[in-house]
């Protein structure tokens, strides 16, 4: 004979595991209650064997047993014996003190218990006090906004792959509004603070009019630090600026609340699952045409399955109760504070580099940033630039010839000359060191002349003779000259 085989039961798992443990016992008494009921409807033990595929001798142990009852199959697991804890005899104590201070700190009620005789560990009262402390019941409640009262506004990104099997994570704000479902979203280049209030500054426009309560979650683009209760210390200095300048009254989803988290959460992934899950995109020019069209479909076109309602037809009746936008997108211009440095330049490491006049070196001002250009204001110095992306230089004409008007000396100014000039990118770059290297004492007259064609000729036509030149291996004046009278004769390519 061979040794004996030992059977495993059903609650053969791993102890730590509760989950596989409960799914085990309820398939147990699952088993338990199809022998009982076919024993119960006469059918032979042998047979039962056979069908529910365990041993005659199970079949025998099992109708021996209390038949199965509903009330068996909800009972919760009994515990473990185990060595009762050193804190159980004080848990009349715990529980008399709980019931009268029922927000006492368990700290306190450690020392109290110290000083009345208890001699056992804190782990031990810590989790005798949370087993019997009181738990606060909460109701949750849903509702359904009424007529221009509420919209919800959320930030959401996807994974977009598209027919040439490029990929691209494509950011989106969108927004809804709750009582009508009409909806707005956007493509935006950022999740950062001014990325928000523009596309928000849009979708109002989009909405006819503003709400009276715009409902965010609670990102650091919107509010930095806020309390306990849930009330706002520090808003976003961007997003504050914009809530005078639209007109609009932010509510935010209260921190640790999920229920009113999931409200505005749902609204990123229903655009998600119903636009960007469910269609495919040649390219990025595709994506933004089929969800130009799609907000066309679902706004004016189909019902919404909530309402079942067109939402033009709701947001219509929502009009009156709408405020007016006080700013068009384009008009908006946030304020940043700024210091222009000794070099005449106001850096900004989200916005790029302006120059100022050299007699505004040194004085704290402030940039006005619109959507395509910014002002800047510091003292009696103004000025407006296009608009550039992170470590680009918008250069004015007029404060190029006055910080090289303002440097004194030949080789100051040279060399301040040559500054300007390698701020015009790699083809500045290239021509200048070899310049430099094969001209070391002849170097200056030619770098004046250079930065006399830039402010004649401008940044573009310079650039770009310069990189004729370089790709010619000619590092002359005579042949950046040439490039800029006759720039057919180059066949020119930009850096």
């Amino acid at each position: 004979r061979g040794p004996r085989q030992r059977t495993r039961t059903p609650f053969a798992v791993k102890p730590d595991s509760r989950r596989a443990n409960r799914a085990a016992e309820a398939q147990f008494l699952d088993g338990n209650y199809e022998v009982q009921a076919l024993l119960r409807a006469g059918v032979p033990q042998l047979d039962v064997a056979a069908q529910t595929g365990i041993s005659v001798r199970s079949v025998r142990r099992i109708a021996r047993k209390p038949p199965v009852t509903a009330e068996s199959l909800v009972q919760p697991p009994a515990k473990s014996a185990g060595r009762p804890s050193v804190a159980a005899p004080w848990r009349s104590w715990i529980v008399e003190r709980l019931a009268g201070e029922p927000h006492l700190l368990t700290v306190e009620l450690l020392r109290r218990a110290r000083l009345a005789g208890y001699d056992g560990g804190k782990s031990a009262f810590y989790g005798m006090a949370a087993s019997v402390r009181p738990k606060p019941k909460r109701v949750e409640t849903r509702f359904e906004g009424l007529p221009g009262e509420f919209s919800q506004h959320d930030f959401g990104q996807t994974r977009i792959t598209y027919a040439d099997g490029t990929e691209e994570v494509v950011h989106f704000f969108a927004s809804r509004l709750k009582w009508s479902r009409f909806c707005a979203v956007s493509l935006v280049p950022n999740q950062r603070a001014e990325s928000l209030v523009r596309a928000l500054a849009r979708h109002l426009v989009a909405f006819g009019g503003v709400p009276l309560r715009c409902v965010f979650d609670r990102p650091r683009t919107v509010a930095r630090k806020w309390r306990k209760d849930g009330t706002v210390t520090d808003w976003n200095p961007l997003f504050a600026q914009a809530m005078v300048e639209l007109g609009f009254v932010a509510e935010l989803c209260w921190p640790y609340r999920p229920n009113q988290k999931g409200s505005v959460e749902h609204l990123v992934g229903w655009v998600k699952g119903s636009f960007f899950k469910q269609r495919r995109f040649h390219d990025r020019e595709d994506l933004e045409q089929q969800l130009a069209e799609w907000l066309v479909e679902i706004n004016l076109h189909r019902p919404c399955r909530a309402t079942k309602e067109i939402p033009e037809t709701r947001r219509q009746q929502e009009l009156e109760r709408f405020r007016p936008v006080r700013l068009q997108p384009q008009e908006l211009a946030l304020r940043v504070p700024v210091h222009v440095g000794p070099t005449a330049e106001v850096r900004h490491p989200d916005y790029g580099r302006y120059s100022m006049p050299p007699e505004a070196a040194g004085i704290p001002g402030t940039l006005f940033l619109y959507e395509d250009r910014v002002r800047i204001v510091a003292g009696r110095h103004v000025r407006t630039h296009d608009r550039v992306g992170p470590g680009e230089l918008a250069m004015d004409p007029e404060d190029r010839a006055a910080r090289l008007k303002a440097v004194s000396g030949r080789r100051g100014r040279s060399y301040q000359a040559r500054e300007d000039l390698l701020a015009l990118g790699e083809p500045a770059l290239a021509f200048l060191t070899e310049l430099v290297h094969r001209r070391p004492h002849a170097w200056q007259p030619i770098v004046l002349e250079l930065h006399a064609c830039l402010q004649r000729d401008g940044p573009d036509a310079l650039r770009q003779a310069l990189a004729a030149a370089v790709q010619h291996a000619d590092f002359t004046l005579a042949a950046v000259h040439q490039a800029l009278r006759q720039p057919t004769l180059f066949p020119q390519e930009v850096a």
